[in-house]
């Protein structure tokens, strides 16, 4: 495990080892106990889509890790504006132990991760958000004490989040059900690369235009913002096309009573989501969004250690 790009590419004891140490490093951090594994170490923050979670996390973990974070935005680099990403990864891996990029084409983070001969870390892009569904898999062991056998449905569009809960379902030995309209289904080669993780650990992926058929007796109920960043331009189409698919009480109904709710923010309620779902006793959102601190101080530390 050089890199973390996909999901896709990892074992499925690959992911339980990441989720165990992020367990291990947030109880140790919980209870005052320091972890400076990555002491001396650099990590070089790129940012060309902004994000709170996604950049806080990052620098307190590293920090925690007894490293340094250092933040770099489309600003403060020549990558985009005339260098190549061959050239801006020979020199950063120079500087750095290592590289998150939060970006919008996904062949950038490959080929970052091809030329430089330190840890890369995708942070999200258009295609994918593995980070998200680490601590997403870490919440829900905090919630249900298990991962296998367990189901979880998404609502929505079929975006990173949808691709990589499929992924990370397969990889925890879950069935994974997503619930698309149809033209918003997920990409057709991240829905092949699924179908073989899922032939594997012997679980169901299943693919629907039907929200209830999705969330019927689910574990897990997940959903993401309709309009993402970049797709401004379509949002009064797109909300006449998703508003089918909100999650509110009257769908959550039909999940497991104890079933629990997932937003990987930021969320917008009265869209994809209900006040009554998103602030009431089934959300766990907050769990989840703290756990992106612990679920890549773990990839960190795998990979920079």
């Amino acid at each position: 495990m050089k890199d973390l790009i996909s999901l896709h590419d990892l074992t499925q004891d690959e992911v339980k080892n990441l989720l165990e140490l992020g367990i291990k490093l947030k109880n140790e951090q919980k209870n005052g106990i320091e972890h400076h594994i990555l002491k001396g170490k650099t990590l070089g923050m790129i940012f060309t889509k902004s994000s709170t979670r996604t950049r806080v996390s990052f620098e307190v973990g590293m920090t925690q890790l007894g490293g340094y974070p250092l933040f770099l935005s489309s600003n403060d680099i020549q990558l985009g504006r005339g260098e190549s990403i061959y050239d801006t990864a020979k020199v950063l891996e120079r500087f750095l132990d290592g590289i998150m990029i939060r970006t919008f084409a996904h062949q950038d983070v490959i080929d970052l991760a091809e030329y430089a001969n330190i840890p890369v870390i995708n942070a999200l892009t258009d295609l994918l958000h593995p980070c998200q569904v680490l601590a997403d898999l870490m919440t829900t062991y905090e919630h249900k004490g298990k991962l296998e056998d367990l189901k979880l449905a998404y609502i929505g569009d079929g975006n990173n989040m949808a691709h990589s809960l499929m992924y990370g379902c397969a990889k925890a030995g879950m069935d994974c059900a997503i619930a698309t309209p149809d033209n918003y289904q997920c990409d057709s080669e991240v829905v092949a690369n699924a179908k073989d993780d899922f032939k594997k650990s012997g679980r169901e992926l299943i693919l629907t235009n039907d929200p209830v058929e999705a969330i019927k007796d689910a574990d897990v109920v997940y959903t993401d913002t309709w309009v993402s960043m970049g797709q401004e331009a379509e949002k009064a189409e797109r909300l006449k096309v998703f508003m089918p698919y909100q999650v509110n009480a009257e769908l959550m109904k039909h999940a497991d009573g104890n079933a629990v709710f997932m937003h990987c923010l930021p969320a917008y309620r009265g869209y994809e989501v209900t006040e009554d779902v998103i602030d009431g006793p089934q959300s766990v959102i907050f769990d989840e969004a703290e756990n992106r601190l612990h679920a890549q101080k773990a990839v960190m530390a795998t990979l920079m250690g």
